[in-house]
């Protein structure tokens, strides 16, 4: 009894549903063809049962039936129903495999794919898009720099390189396809006085071999240095950083700069040999660094032998002015510290910055100060100190030796003094067979005679100058050398 007054219930809240001003599902005829229960409650007729506004609902037989297989097929059939499950099911579904690919992507990526990133303010940052530039030719979004070059003949070139622009760039190399992203932030600048935004390079590659990418790096630094090949690039200090200053210069043969006999290369034998044994002054807890003197007359040659021997090296040079007065003692450390590699650091007319300290207040008031900030421990703590950097080949430059302070001068802070004078007999001659090489060598004996004979002392610069005039013409420059000046 208790289950066919629940039935009854269900038929009439079925009823009450048919019975809708508003419906919108129509049942046909055959779906009812099996109601046999009796249902006293209901409204009872034979016909078609419909969902209609205009008709009335009846039953295609006299009694009402609700088996319980009635409610299973109508909620089958009902299309709101159906409908429901299948988008949620779908929804799910769909949820279900974009949740599963990135959790497979994260995994992916950590496991089988490498990244490299490489920010602005790292050296190998300029030599990479240079390399980028030489294997994606075939990118369509690019960005200029503009640079300059200087000829033999001294006449200056405008160059323009085309780089891949901030976006992605696909590039193939070693068998394998590697997508390049440069980045820019134009809200972060790394230097406030070009106002140069920072950016970044992220290379990434599949895979788990790291040796690509330092393959990458080794091809990037050949690449630079190919380019600079032959050249030698000046370094000054700009802020707390060294800067390139003009354009690299052509290197000059050790030849081209006549010093006295032995002078020229013993020092580069010196240096060598400092540079190619890092390990015997490790062994033995020596600081691994090397200091210059080169002391003589302005014009002899000084700081043009450093040149030279900086291009025989392939080292470049950076130029520091101790008589900036902006250079404090701070600045100095971090500088040296910070200097390129494979650079000589040339500190000129080092006596014009500090002189003796034995001098009186009154012959030397700047005796324990510098032109500016800078003060001299803090120069003798920079070149040889105990947090002064190692690595590191200085070369000082003075007119007056005699002027400079003792413990400046000390083994340690310069290890190797050498005098470059004024021009002598065998200078004179190795200049003129440099100028005039088709002429004869009793012809530059003959010049060397005339000129210490006409002049008792006489520079490198004098000389040089005196032979400008004469280029083409070596009988003149052997007449007329008593006009030297």
């Amino acid at each position: 009894m208790k289950t066919h007054r629940a039935d009854c219930n269900s038929q009439r809240s079925l009823l009450n549903l048919l019975n809708d001003p508003k419906p919108s599902v129509c049942f046909k005829p055959f779906e009812w063809q099996n109601i046999v229960s009796v249902c006293p409650s209901a409204w009872v007729s034979s016909g078609r049962l419909c969902c209609s506004s205009s008709t009335r609902r009846s039953w295609s037989s006299s009694s009402c039936v609700c088996p319980s297989s009635l409610r299973g097929e109508s909620l089958k059939d009902n299309p709101y129903f159906g409908a429901g499950f299948g988008l949620v099911g779908m929804g799910t579904a769909l949820a279900a495999a974009r949740k599963g690919a990135q959790v497979g992507m994260i995994f992916f990526r950590r496991n089988y794919m490498m990244t490299l990133e490489v920010p602005s303010g790292d050296k190998s940052y300029r030599w990479l898009l240079s390399w980028i530039s030489k294997h994606a030719r075939h990118t369509q979004h690019l960005s200029v720099e503009t640079s300059y070059s200087q000829h033999e003949s001294g006449r200056v070139l405008t160059q323009f390189h085309l780089h891949p622009s901030p976006g992605n760039h696909i590039i193939w190399y070693g068998s394998k396809w590697i997508r390049v992203e440069r980045t820019r932030d134009k809200a972060t600048v790394v230097d406030l006085q070009t106002k140069a935004p920072w950016e970044s390079l992220t290379f990434t590659a599949p895979g788990r071999d790291r040796r690509m990418f330092i393959n990458i790096l080794q091809e990037a630094r050949e690449l630079a240095l190919k380019q600079e090949e032959g050249r030698t690039l000046i370094y000054t200090a700009m802020g707390a950083e060294w800067r390139p200053f003009g354009f690299p210069r052509r290197c000059r043969p050790l030849g081209s700069v006549v010093l006295d006999a032995g002078i020229a290369e013993g020092l580069l034998e010196d240096v060598k040999e400092f540079t190619g044994n890092p390990a015997w002054y490790a062994d033995r807890g020596i600081p691994y660094r090397r200091g210059y003197l080169l002391y003589g007359p302005p014009g002899c040659g000084k700081s043009s032998f450093i040149t030279v021997l900086a291009g025989e090296l392939g080292y470049s040079i950076c130029l520091m002015s101790l008589s900036d007065r902006s250079l404090s003692d701070d600045r100095l450390h971090h500088l040296l510290s910070a200097a390129p590699q494979q650079s000589i650091v040339l500190l000129e007319d080092v006596d014009a910055a500090f002189v003796n300290r034995v001098l009186s207040p009154t012959e030397n008031p700047l005796a324990y100060q510098g032109m500016g900030r800078l003060t001299f421990s803090g120069l003798l703590n920079a070149l040889d100190g105990v947090a002064s950097s190692e690595a590191r080949v200085v070369f000082m430059t003075t007119n007056f030796v005699d002027r400079l302070d003792a413990a400046l001068i000390r083994p340690g802070r310069v290890d190797v003094k050498r005098y470059v004078g004024h021009c002598t007999r065998w200078q004179l001659a190795q200049m003129f067979r440099r100028f005039y090489p088709e002429w004869l060598p009793a012809e530059a004996e003959r010049f060397a005679q005339c000129a210490t004979a006409a002049h008792r002392e006489i520079s490198a610069a004098q000389v040089q100058g005196h032979f400008m005039l004469y280029k083409t013409d070596p009988a003149g420059a052997i007449d007329n050398v008593d006009k030297i000046k």
